[in-house]
């Protein structure tokens, strides 16, 4: 056990956003041996993300050395006047980074945080770029992927989409290729953000039916199966997508019912299904199985605090702001593994929901006051440059 450490961390992104990695080194309190490094690739993202991923890194080596104290040393202002309490976090993207790095600080007697230098905190910006050259592989990955598409392609293929065969098409549909064109033409996205290049499109579907959405009772980590009417709903999706075309790639949650439903998709569209953990329902620990009215007389206090709280967990599950945490960083790896492409992303309610929060920007209350069908299709789209919209919510016309 080592009672005192210093921990410097550095992250960074070539592009903000762009490839983004951090780097964190544990010292001893002496500042003259090292502890313990960590170093991570994150896929897209932007500076802020990565340093905030990279101070939380270095808390959790520190935590496991068994460390009592802390003397956090970063050249990143924002993040060190944040942990200090000086300054707001106001960015959504941020607030749950910076929580649970504040539940980390907790687990230490004492933590303090310094701005330093950048010349000052060169180990950890090190780090941070060796964990930058790790983009190479995510390029090696994509080239494969593009190399197979072009391969098993039947078709023409349409413009700056992945090929797939031309098929009729749902109104929806040609109303997001003209709105393509128009950004093309003019280098900006839709609405009003400025946004520029194609973006990744995540067409993301719900699951169909199970017995237990059917009873409307808490279904997280749970696995059961789709029921006739659910394998029905997935089927009439599939069919759906297979008309629309164009479609990178499918991926989806380990859990069965999505799998079910991805895989009649992929089928379908005549795509592998990859499967993502980070995609995966909300763990509702003891809740699992129960009624919205039953979880609450089981835990009536707690029950409260977590339908308006998205930090607090369910008893032995997790939090929404975990939930999210693990999303955030699936929407990063897609982006940056199909740059411009469509993607059906079949998950689960909590998911999704996170998904489209992202998308607009906006806070948790969304989480509690959006409502999503069974195998309902909704649509977000996040650009090169970082700005991102929601062409579609809770489409369920193909039913």
């Amino acid at each position: 056990m080592t009672s005192a450490v210093v921990v410097e961390a550095d992250g960074g992104s070539r592009g903000n956003p762009g490839p983004a990695g951090y780097g964190a080194v544990v010292y001893d309190a002496e500042h003259a041996t090292v502890l313990a490094e960590r170093r991570e690739f994150l896929g897209v993202a932007t500076n802020n993300v990565a340093e905030y991923r990279g101070l939380i890194a270095g808390l959790e080596a520190a935590a496991e050395l068994g460390a009592e104290s802390v003397a956090v040393r970063m050249d990143s202002k924002l993040v060190i006047e944040q942990m200090s309490g000086r300054w707001k976090v106001k960015h959504p993207a941020m607030i749950p980074l910076a929580d649970r790095a504040r539940r980390l600080v907790a687990g230490f007697v004492g933590v303090s945080f310094t701005w330093i230098p950048r010349e000052q905190n060169a180990h950890a910006d090190r780090l941070a770029n060796e964990a930058m050259d790790d983009a190479a592989v995510v390029r090696e990955v994509r080239a494969a992927e593009s190399g197979e598409q072009r391969a098993s392609a039947t078709g023409p293929a349409d413009p700056g989409i992945a090929v797939g065969a031309e098929r009729a098409l749902p109104s929806w549909i040609d109303e997001v290729r003209t709105a393509d064109a128009t950004a093309k033409a003019d280098r900006s996205g839709p609405g009003w953000t400025g946004a520029t290049g194609r973006p990744t499109r995540l067409l993301l579907l719900r699951h169909g039916q199970t017995e237990l959405s059917l009873r409307r009772r808490y279904s997280g980590r749970g696995n059961p199966p789709l029921t006739p009417l659910g394998r029905a709903q997935s089927a009439r999706a599939a069919k759906m997508l297979a008309g629309k075309g164009g479609i990178a790639a499918v991926v989806s949650s380990p859990l069965g019912r999505a799998r079910e439903t991805a895989d009649a998709a992929a089928a379908a569209l005549d795509v592998p299904v990859k499967v993502l953990d980070g995609l995966t329902e909300t763990d509702f620990g003891a809740w699992e199985g129960l009624t919205f009215l039953e979880a609450a007389q089981r835990d009536p206090e707690l029950h409260a605090r977590w339908i308006g709280d998205p930090a607090i967990s369910a008893p032995g599950g997790e939090s929404f702001d975990q939930v999210r945490e693990r999303v955030e960083a699936v929407r990063r790896d897609l982006v940056g593994l199909y740059p411009g492409a469509n993607v059906v992303v079949v998950s689960h309610v909590t998911p999704i929901k996170t998904m489209l929060q992202l998308a607009l920007g906006v806070g948790p209350s969304m989480l509690y006051r959006l409502h999503l069908d069974l195998a309902s299709l909704s649509i977000a789209e996040f650009y090169p440059d970082g700005e991102s919209s929601v062409r579609l919510v809770n489409d369920t016309s193909y039913l």
